[in-house]
């Protein structure tokens, strides 16, 4: 079965950076769009960034353009999203999604089971 498995969250002060992974097994990883979404606390799940299969096409949030950069390396059916300036309203939990359409809604197939990131002040 598909499955997508998050790494490299954790407690990182104002200002710092941060590179989260998410491996994917059980799926042509190619053609899968791939999405990072978070989920701050008492908020709902929002979309942060995605990009097609070939990787050629990506799309963020406004909010996190220049901050955030999403990536993938389809040798290694891993998609990644290096986050810099990191502010403390970033505190979320991140997701990784996949998905054939790339969307910034939540309807996407496949999830994984998220990665805390806490940013302190």
């Amino acid at each position: 079965q598909v499955q997508l498995v998050e790494s490299g969250g954790g407690l990182v002060q104002a200002g710092g950076s941060l590179r989260l992974s998410c491996a994917a097994s059980g799926l042509t990883f190619s053609s899968y769009a791939m999405g990072w979404f978070r989920q701050a606390p008492g908020k709902e799940r929002e979309f942060v960034a995605a990009l097609s299969g070939s990787g050629r096409i990506t799309y963020y949030v406004d909010s996190m353009k220049g901050r955030f950069t999403i990536s993938r390396d389809n040798a290694k059916n891993s998609v990644y999203l290096q986050m810099n300036s990191l502010k403390p309203e970033d505190t979320a939990v991140f997701y990784c999604a996949a998905d054939l359409t790339m969307s910034t809604s939540l309807s996407w197939d496949y999830w994984g089971q998220g990665t805390q990131v806490t940013v302190s002040s």
